[in-house]
């Protein structure tokens, strides 16, 4: 009962965040505009990139074009939620650091990892929300998806995501220590550039490295893997392993960088 209570109130908090963010966003309704057809150039133009590949090889590693590009369209819908739900928050940690603002966010009465990293909502990426997922279907589709991977392809792309969301807060919390928060946020843009690409275009030992040292690569390439072949499940054992592990440990990181903390504006 007191778990139903806790998401009942975090879920009417979310629903305030969202209704700020839209508000935020549509007061400049030409910036508003110009963001729409950004992340819908961005999309397009990733698919179409690796498309154009296939113009000239008939396969890259063992996948044909139905595989790869099922997999870019998987990775470009987790990445479409990452800029949905995500994005603006990881920019303006960096800024609160900074300024001090942040010590607000500590005296509100809800778990500061929420409200860091969940304030804020990008509502111009809404209508890239029907691009992606029918990309998505449509490549399904072409590699033969039957009723069981179509039933796990939702859970499978909210897994990847809280992988993704999990490394990202896990590298954030690093700003605590360096305060200059641009580094790291480039740096965590370089991951998400990893992740992006199939496993098997690595070398062994970085594709181990990014694989079970830093879960990286198990973001895309364990799903996908895991979807086009139902055999490959210590993929998907090894993303619920990874999440786990990831939790527990920036709940430790982020307590650490709490008590390291010397509010700006002291």
């Amino acid at each position: 009962m007191k778990l139903f209570s806790e998401t009942k109130h975090y879920l009417s908090v979310y629903r305030k965040f969202i209704s700020t963010s839209v508000s935020e966003a549509t007061s400049f309704r030409t910036s508003f505009i110009l963001m729409i057809f950004m992340d819908i150039f961005f999309f397009l133009s990733a698919i179409l990139t690796v498309d154009f590949i296939y113009d000239h090889v008939a396969t890259i590693g063992s996948w044909k074009r139905p595989q790869l590009m099922f997999f870019i369209s998987f990775m470009l819908t987790v990445d479409h939620l990452h800029m949905l739900l995500l994005s603006h928050n990881f920019w303006r940690f960096s800024d609160d650091l900074k300024s001090g603002n942040l010590d607000f966010t500590l005296l509100r009465p809800l778990s500061s990892i929420f409200i860091v990293f969940f304030r804020y909502f990008k509502p111009s990426s809404i209508p890239n929300s029907f691009i992606s997922t029918g990309t998505l279907i449509y490549f399904g589709m072409q590699n033969g998806f039957g009723p069981t991977q179509w039933i796990l392809l939702p859970f499978l792309v909210i897994l990847a995501f809280i992988l993704l969301a999990l490394l990202e807060f896990i590298i954030s919390c690093a700003m605590f220590w360096l305060v200059e928060g641009l580094g790291i946020n480039f740096l965590r843009m370089q991951m998400q550039q990893l992740s992006r690409w199939p496993d098997f275009i690595y070398g062994y030992f970085t594709k181990k490295l990014l694989t079970f040292g830093v879960p990286v690569l198990l973001i895309g390439s364990g799903p996908v893997h895991f979807l086009l072949d139902i055999n490959n499940w210590p993929y998907l054992l090894g993303m619920i392993v990874s999440c786990i592990g990831c939790f527990y440990f920036l709940i430790f990181l982020w307590n650490r960088g709490l008590n390291h903390y010397d509010s700006a504006s002291s």
